[in-house]
């Protein structure tokens, strides 16, 4: 499967509208939780060597540093999402009256849910750190911030869809009720992260 990402954003956006299995939603999740990201890369880059924010430097490399790995590792995802959902696709090809067909099946639908779950955790990660880049970063960047924090809680949505059209339908109640509460949490909590940033940046505006 080739890297989506290596294409240019018009040839991924007609790549993506086609019926090419992949990517779909999952990698869209990705690349969004990358942009959003990497607009909290911004908000660092246009704030360090400001004398204005000089106490806060370090803190903000820092935070740019992890921006750096977690939107690396969210691209990453968009081929990975591919290759994982494959083994479903090549599954769902496989004839009814195969007795192997459902535990393949079931294997493949297990597979299917790691990436999307694993772009959850990393939009978690990345909200954590643009909720400090939007308080510290630069004022003049606020906004950037604050539409970082969107594109983020997009990212953490579109994935969680994702996990839950294949946790439907595995055999395996207790492993699907499992995950479904790993991302019914994360939703909660970086959701409603996501919304206070947001919030608080608009407010701003108005204050």
């Amino acid at each position: 499967m080739d890297d989506a990402t290596q294409k240019s954003c018009r040839e991924f956006v007609s790549l993506l509208a086609s019926d090419a299995p992949a990517p779909g939603g999952g990698g869209a999740a990705a690349l969004a939780g990358a942009l959003g990201t990497a607009l909290g890369h911004m908000v660092g880059s246009l704030t360090v060597g400001k004398k204005k924010y000089a106490d806060v430097e370090e803190e903000i490399k820092a935070l740019m540093v992890r921006c750096e790995a977690l939107q690396q590792e969210l691209l990453d995802q968009v081929p990975a999402d591919a290759e994982g959902f494959l083994p479903l696709a090549r599954a769902y090809g496989i004839p009814k009256d195969d007795p192997a067909r459902a535990r393949v099946l079931e294997e493949a639908t297990v597979t299917a849910c790691q990436v999307p779950m694993r772009i959850m955790a990393l939009c978690r990660d990345s909200l954590e750190v643009i909720a400090v880049l939007a308080q510290k970063g630069s004022r003049l960047a606020v906004s950037d911030a604050g539409c970082a924090a969107v594109l983020v809680k997009a990212a953490l949505q579109a994935a969680s869809l994702n996990v839950f059209i294949n946790t439907k339908t595995l055999r395996d109640r207790a492993l699907a009720q499992e995950m479904n509460q790993t991302c019914l949490g994360l939703l909660e909590v970086c959701g409603r992260q996501a919304d206070e940033i947001f919030e608080t940046v608009k407010n701003g505006f108005f204050a």
